[in-house]
């Protein structure tokens, strides 16, 4: 579609002009704000070069924001978590400083594992869906599942004759998030499908793990202990493991804040 061009435009005629190139031209933000950008240019006395910069710059941080949320939303995270939220003056077993580090990525870019153990209500989901959120933020193709759905899945794939393409779908993310690992057990065939899984991303791409279960316990979800040892090996080899320790603040908090009430 061309856009009709001509010289001399009134201020309505040029106003109408830039609105459909952007429609044209798919700039939706340039659209949105040119003429408020106009207005503040106008009286901060930028050059039209000024202008030009101010607009396409509002443009690609609108389009990066955007491309973030899609691969937040893409991730599967069950709610929204951030490290902003995090309480760490709550949990002093987690150091601000280690946390912070691995907000920059850099073990997803390198395909290192992240293990992070303790018991419920510690802040181990809290931080698992908080780093996969950074690590999307950063670019990165992140996925989050339950480590239960992600074998039923597993098995119903290869049930449908579909497991192949199932794991290759796994394999493809920058960061697979498997939460509540070691909750339920799990039978030989689904262990090792999940084995299949993290065999085809070992060392090429990171897996994030979150377990209120110490490794030695890790019998008690894999039953095979050859096998057993192998997933934690998968799991924990040249990666970062985060112990959240034992004690609830979660529950800590709930209980402040009946006793609160109750002496309100």
């Amino acid at each position: 579609m061309t856009v009709p061009r001509q010289r001399g435009m009134t201020e309505q005629a040029a106003d109408a002009a830039i609105d459909q190139a952007c429609k044209v031209l798919r700039l939706p933000t340039v659209r949105a704000e040119f003429r408020d950008a106009a207005s503040r240019s106008a009286k901060d006395q930028l050059t039209y070069m000024g202008y030009l910069a101010e607009l396409l710059l509002a443009e690609c941080d609108d389009r990066a924001r955007r491309r973030s949320d899609r691969r937040i939303k893409a991730a599967g995270f069950p709610r929204e978590k951030s490290l902003r939220m995090f309480d760490f003056e709550a949990n002093p077993n987690i150091d601000p400083a280690v946390i912070h580090t691995l907000a920059k990525c850099e073990w997803v870019r390198k395909g290192q594992p992240l293990c992070l153990i303790g018991d419920s209500g510690t802040g181990k989901s809290h931080l698992l869906i908080a780093l996969g959120t950074e690590a999307a933020m950063a670019g990165h193709r992140v996925r989050y599942t339950l480590a239960t759905k992600l074998v039923n899945e597993l098995v119903e794939a290869a049930d449908d004759k579909q497991l192949a393409k199932t794991i290759a779908r796994y394999g493809r993310v920058d960061l697979l998030c498997i939460d509540e690992l070691g909750y339920m057990e799990l039978d030989r065939r689904g262990a090792e499908l999940l084995f299949q899984v993290l065999t085809e991303r070992e060392e090429k791409a990171s897996v994030a793990s979150a377990s209120n279960e110490a490794f030695g316990g890790w019998t008690k979800t894999f039953t095979d202990p050859r096998l057993c040892a192998a997933i934690v090996d998968r799991l924990t080899f040249g990666g970062n493991i985060i112990e959240t320790g034992t004690d609830s603040y979660r529950f800590a908090q709930t209980r402040a804040r009946a006793e609160q009430a109750s002496t309100a």
